[in-house]
């Protein structure tokens, strides 16, 4: 029987040591991988300064929509193990890292719990979430409005030293994948 992917998320990618794009990619292809994700649109790559301990190398970031069969706490979960597979060390909070994968939004769900906030409670703050998951929202996502506005105007007003790195070509999700 086939998946069902009836769950729409959206989950921000960075890295800011090593192969900072090779991380990113590989990050991407690792979720589209697992068994109920799939990736369906892919932001550009977008170079930010840290935020909080800025005594640590630039950023790049990026942002993912994903179509899922997986509930909240179980996407979660493996984001967790794939920051862990691609080498993340917690060593310092907002920290240098290899890679981040945080869940900004999960359908149109609100919660609460220790272990997961949605949506992500401090998403609507830093430019460097916004703008590249503005690349990737979908329209009709109630947040849209607010995200495409707030992200417009951190890129005008050059916040968070966020610039345009890289685009980049994802297969779109109507495209079959080639062997």
């Amino acid at each position: 029987m086939a998946q069902q992917y009836e769950h729409n998320a959206y989950i921000a990618l960075g890295s800011n040591l090593g192969d900072r794009e090779a991380h990113l990619m590989r990050a991407i292809a690792e979720l589209d991988a697992q068994p109920g994700i799939r990736v369906t649109q892919v932001s550009g790559i977008y170079e930010t300064d840290p935020v909080g301990y800025t005594d640590q190398p630039a950023f790049l970031n990026m942002a993912v929509a994903v179509s899922t069969a997986l509930q909240p706490l179980d996407l979660l979960r493996t984001q967790l193990r794939l920051e862990s597979l691609l080498g993340r060390i917690r060593h310092v909070r907002w920290g240098p890292r290899t890679i981040d994968l945080d869940l900004l939004l999960y359908d149109n769900v609100r919660m609460d719990q220790e272990e997961l906030t949605l949506p992500h409670p401090r998403m609507m703050e830093r430019a460097f979430v916004l703008v590249p998951l503005h690349d990737v929202i979908s329209s009709s996502h109630p947040l849209h409005e607010q995200v495409s506005t707030t992200s417009v105007a951190a890129l005008q007003a050059g916040k968070d030293g966020i610039t345009l790195w890289k685009t980049i070509n994802w297969r779109s999700a109507s495209e079959p994948s080639g062997s």
